[in-house]
C-alpha cells in the first residue's frame, strides 16, 4: 500500500464540522470522517511547528526538550525548536529502505532550513516558497496602502513586519489557484497522476495554512464575515486580545474560517484525484494537525506560551484504511502526533529501524487494545500542560500560575479551580508532567 500523510498548520478541532463546529463549512474534511478512523482526544506531542513535526516524523517526543542548542539564524527559538538529531531515525528513512517512493511537499517555511533535517529519506523535498516570515522576495516591494489594508492599529512591529514581508512574497498572485493550499494540493494531484502501480509510495503534503497571514479570497471570508469595511488583521499578536477591537476581532475570526474553507476546499479536491486515479483503493491516509490557535477565546490571541486552553491544544486527526478499516468509527484513546510514524508503519506492516515513544494505534482500528493512557502530558515552550479523564491543568515549569478545569462540568473550561484546589494541581504536576518527563524538567 502506499500512504499519504496531509498535515494542516493552525486547524482547530472545533472548526471542522465533524468535531461539532455547525458554521465554518468542511464539507470534504467531514466526509473524510466517514470513510476513517477519528481520533476524539488528539493532542501535539509538544507545540509549536517544529516540536510537532519532529514527532510527526520521528514516532519520539520532544518534550521535555532536553541537550537545547543555539541555531544561528533563528529568531524563534522556543524550548524544542530543534533540529532532528542525527541518531533519530525518520519515518521515510525507514520507508525509503523499505523501497518506497519519498516525497515531501510543503510550504511550511521553517521546515525548510537544512539544519533542521526534515529532508532526511526524501528522494522529492520541495519548498513552495513565500509564507510568513520566508525572505523571498524583498520586504519593500510591499505596497504601503496594502500593509495598512492587512494590519490594524494593535498590531505589534513584529507582526507588521510579517505582513510586509508575506505580502511582497505574494504580490504577484493572480488567483486563488496561486494560494499557498491551492498551490500544495494541485502539486499532490500532480503526482497522484504521475503515480502507477508499481514503486509503493509516500506522500507527505505539509499545508502552512490555516497559519496566518489568514488573507483568503474575499469569496470565502465574505461566507463568515457580513457589512464589515474596516482593514483587514490578517496576523494576530501572540498575547492578551486588548489590542484589537470587537468589529476587528470578529473579521479576523472570519478570516481564518474563510482560510479554514478554502483549505478543505482543496483538500477535496485532492480526495477527488485519489479516487479519479485509483489510488483512494491502494492507499492509506492520515490527516491531522500540529496546534491550534487561539481568536479571543479566554482573552489571548495567536500561540502564546500561557493559553494552553483547547483551542491551541486539541487537534483533529483522522486515518483512512483503503480497506476500510475502522471506517466511520471514533475512538477516545489519548492520541498524538508521536503516534504517526508507529502508526503508517503497523498498517504496512513494517518494523521500524529504531525504538519509538509512539504507540500503534492501527491496532484499536484493528479492534484490539493498546496499554491504556489514563493521562497525557505536552509541553509548549517554559509551560507544560496534563489532562486525565477529568481534569485539565497547565502552568509555568516551576508550577507558578497555575490553571485547572474540571472538563466534565466545565468543557469550554472558563472556570480556573488552580486556587481552590491545589493539591490536585501538585499531584497533577508531580504524577503526570514530572514523571512523563522523567523526574525533572532541567533542559
Amino acid at each position: 500500500m502506499n500512504v499519504v500523510l496531509v498535515i494542516l498548520d493552525s486547524l482547530r478541532k472545533d472548526h471542522v464540522g465533524v468535531y461539532g463546529n455547525d458554521r465554518v463549512e468542511t464539507p470534504n474534511l467531514d466526509a473524510l470522517a466517514g470513510e476513517s478512523f477519528r481520533f476524539t482526544r488528539a493532542y501535539p506531542e509538544s507545540l509549536p511547528t517544529i516540536c510537532a513535526r519532529r514527532a510527526i516524523h520521528t514516532g519520539l517526543r520532544t518534550f521535555p526538550f532536553r541537550n537545547r542548542v543555539e541555531l544561528p539564524g533563528e529568531t524563534f527559538q522556543p524550548a524544542g525548536w530543534q533540529p532532528i538529531p542525527e541518531d533519530q531515525v525518520t519515518l521515510s528513512e525507514t520507508l525509503v529502505n523499505a523501497g518506497y517512493n519519498t516525497v515531501l511537499y510543503s510550504d511550511t517555511q521553517p521546515m525548510f532550513h537544512p539544519s533542521m533535517n526534515f529532508q532526511r529519506g526524501f528522494r522529492v523535498f520541495d519548498w513552495i516558497r513565500g509564507q510568513e516570515r520566508d525572505r523571498y522576495r524583498p520586504k519593500t516591494l510591499a505596497p504601503e496602502d496594502l500593509v495598512e489594508q492587512n494590519t490594524v492599529p494593535g498590531n505589534d512591529e513584529g507582526m507588521i513586519s510579517k505582513v510586509q514581508q508575506y505580502l511582497a512574497n505574494t504580490r504577484t498572485r493572480k488567483g486563488e489557484e496561486d494560494y499557498f493550499a491551492p498551490s500544495l494540493f494541485a502539486r499532490g494531484m500532480e503526482f497522484l497522476e504521475r503515480s502507477d502501480e508499481g514503486q509503493p509510495f509516500f506522500l507527505v503534503l505539509d499545508s502552512f495554512d490555516p497559519h496566518e497571514p489568514w488573507d483568503p479570497p474575499e469569496e470565502y471570508a465574505s461566507m463568515y464575515s457580513d457589512g464589515y469595511e474596516g482593514r483587514d488583521p490578517i496576523v494576530p499578536n501572540y498575547g492578551g486580545s486588548e489590542w484589537i477591537e470587537d468589529a476587528e476581532l470578529e473579521r479576523m475570526r472570519a478570516l481564518y474560517a474563510g482560510e479554514v474553507t478554502m483549505v478543505d476546499r482543496w483538500f477535496g479536491r485532492f480526495m477527488d484525484k485519489m479516487k479519479e486515479t485509483g489510488r483512494a483503493d491502494d492507499t492509506i491516509l492520515v490527516v491531522l494537525a500540529d496546534h491550534g490557535v487561539a481568536l479571543g477565546e479566554h482573552g489571548y490571541t495567536g500561540k502564546p506560551f500561557n493559553a494552553l486552553w483547547p483551542e491551541l491544544t486539541d487537534i483533529p486527526f483522522m486515518i483512512r484504511h483503503p480497506e476500510g478499516l475502522g471506517a466511520g468509527q471514533t475512538s477516545d484513546y489519548f492520541a498524538s502526533t508521536h503516534d504517526v510514524a508507529p502508526t503508517i508503519l503497523g498498517l504496512l506492516g513494517l518494523l521500524p529501524q529504531e525504538r519509538m515513544d509512539g504507540q500503534y494505534l492501527s491496532t484499536l482500528m484493528e479492534g484490539g487494545e493498546l496499554p491504556p493512557r489514563d493521562h497525557f502530558t505536552l509541553g509548549y515552550a517554559d509551560h507544560v500542560w496534563a489532562r486525565d479523564e477529568r481534569y485539565l491543568m497547565f502552568s509555568r515549569n516551576d508550577r507558578s500560575e497555575p490553571h485547572l478545569y474540571d472538563l466534565q462540568n466545565d468543557p469550554g473550561a472558563s472556570r480556573n479551580l488552580a486556587d481552590s484546589d491545589p493539591d490536585r494541581v501538585a499531584r497533577m504536576f508531580d504524577d503526570y508532567v514530572l514523571a512523563d518527563a522523567g523526574g525533572s524538567l532541567d533542559g
